[in-house]
């Protein structure tokens, strides 16, 4: 599969705010927000031309996690086919579905009507999973997390492409049956491989059409990704990501609690610039605000000021 970023420029996405709310990120307005203002940030993104709009997937937090990661989680196809009715171009990722929680063929199911209503929009962001009792309370070894992961990715690459898959297992064998739904996308959605662990790394790599980090990206992690790409045989484009972390665009008058890319809209575009001569093809920003309307302010900013600089 080739690239489905944008030529000649740094893409620019957000996770979405509302739909998660982990305290490592949850902004204090976000409590009482629901889809209303959801609907309001996604708009305002796709008018922006922001690259894509994200929405996590967690099924269940066990009691323990909760005061840090929050039990307010929507569920990630739910959430983009809803979103997908309300804009008109924006890519729809899911960063990050763990699929394994749910048997191949269902996942693609899921993915390929999400793919069909959103008019072939969708990005596939897959991710082994971290929490060991939401794996346990779905009945899905925690210790076997990233072999299931490889086994998904593979039964979905065939579920996409092929009328009656067979999938070989072992967790998930099936053999003739079909599906329909097909995807819009010539075998299917893209898959972006999440984590930055170097299994993780690998497995973008030799298995993703892109790789989501969860953490710092360098040169010498890009050279590997393609070395690791090139030894395996793959000559195909790859699409690599970074995060950008806490941003505003302009000075802000409050204070923003902590490290932040903040100021003139050229000095914003100079920062994400080092990311495209690194090898890097589309980034997440995350907008600090104190209401729904700043963020969506924020967005119309950058894509009015920031993204124009970015070719």
């Amino acid at each position: 599969m080739g690239s489905v970023l944008p030529a000649g420029r740094l893409a620019v996405g957000i996770q979405l705010p509302i739909q998660s709310k982990s305290t490592n990120y949850v902004e204090p307005w976000e409590e009482h927000a629901g889809a209303a203002e959801l609907a309001a940030v996604a708009r305002a993104a796709d008018a922006a031309g922001l690259f894509y709009v994200a929405v996590c997937d967690h099924v269940a937090i066990p009691a323990e996690k909760a005061p840090e990661m929050s039990t307010e989680w929507w569920d990630t196809v739910a959430t983009l086919g809803w979103l997908a009715g309300i804009t008109e171009h924006v890519r729809l990722l899911s960063h990050v579905y763990v699929p394994a929680y749910r048997h191949p063929l269902a996942v693609a199911k899921a993915f390929s009507t999400l793919d069909v209503v959103s008019g072939g929009r969708v990005i596939m962001g897959v991710g082994a999973g971290h929490v060991a009792g939401e794996f346990e309370v779905l009945g899905v070894p925690f210790a076997e997390r990233g072999r299931l992961l490889d086994e998904s990715i593979d039964a979905l690459r065939a579920a996409f492409a092929e009328d009656y898959p067979t999938l070989p297992g072992p967790r998930w064998p099936a053999a003739d049956v079909g599906q329909h739904p097909r995807p819009i996308q010539e075998d299917g959605p893209p898959i972006w491989v999440g984590g930055s662990s170097p299994a993780a790394i690998r497995r973008a790599a030799l298995r993703g059409d892109g790789w989501l980090p969860q953490g710092p990206v360098t040169p010498e992690i890009v050279a590997s990704i393609h070395e690791q790409r090139l030894a395996a045989g793959r000559h195909d484009a790859f699409d690599i990501g970074a995060f950008v972390g806490p941003s505003y665009v302009g000075e802000p008058d409050w204070d923003l609690g902590g490290r932040a890319l903040t100021g003139s809209p050229e000095k914003l575009a100079h920062v994400l610039g080092k990311f495209s001569a690194m090898g890097v093809g589309h980034v997440q920003i995350r907008f600090r605000s104190r209401s729904a309307d700043e963020l969506v302010d924020q967005i119309a900013r950058f894509g009015a000021e920031v993204l124009p600089l970015l070719g």
